[in-house]
């Protein structure tokens, strides 16, 4: 086969990939605006719809998403649709992200926590950290609209803080974008009483 860059893939400089609707914006919303206004391409992969949330159905979590990207200003937000509670770090889920990593080829990809007080969000930074390495494989072969992907492994990849404090290894300084990041976490109506 025969790669066609241009037709299968958007570049992004970042992608901020959370297990569920919000976790990006709890987790690394600021940082994000900052490197938006820089001119950064930024977009968001969710992996689940957050359909066992205690609050809020997959409907409301997917407006409020939409809703939080376009205050944020992302390039693009998609959702992989995994099964909420059961999704888990083996080859079916890591081909899913290996082709979303390739059609998007982000220099820097945040994901969640790697220890933290809901399970999903380790099992999420060890299947990201798992797809991240697998993704630059050229003998692992993917396609996107019957067309082979091309091996792509982006440069960096940070685990964002949490329920549980870690000590961080970089701080970004979100003071100016404090109040957006605000904006766009309350934006899920549902999440917060």
């Amino acid at each position: 086969m025969i790669f066609d860059r241009s037709a299968f893939y958007m570049k992004l400089d970042i992608l901020a990939i959370g297990v569920h609707p919000d976790d990006v914006e709890l987790g690394c919303a600021g940082t994000l605006l900052k490197h938006i206004e820089l001119g950064y391409k930024v977009g968001i992969l969710d992996l689940t719809k957050g359909e066992l949330g205690t609050r809020g159905t997959a409907f409301t979590r997917k407006q409020e998403a939409e809703d939080a990207a376009n205050i944020l200003g992302v390039a693009l937000r998609e959702n992989l649709g995994f099964e909420d509670g059961f999704f888990n770090d083996d080859k079916h889920h890591q081909i899913q992200l290996i082709q979303v990593i390739r059609k998007y080829r982000p220099e820097i990809i945040f994901t969640n926590a790697k220890h933290d007080r809901h399970p999903d969000h380790g099992k999420a930074a060890a299947l990201t950290n798992a797809a991240v390495f697998l993704s630059g494989l050229p003998k692992i072969e993917t396609t996107l609209n019957g067309v082979l992907q091309e091996a792509f492994r982006p440069k960096s990849l940070y685990n964002y803080i949490q329920a549980i404090h870690i000590e961080p290894d970089f701080v970004v300084d979100i003071t100016p974008y404090f109040d957006k990041k605000m904006e766009a976490v309350l934006a899920y109506k549902t999440q917060f009483h």
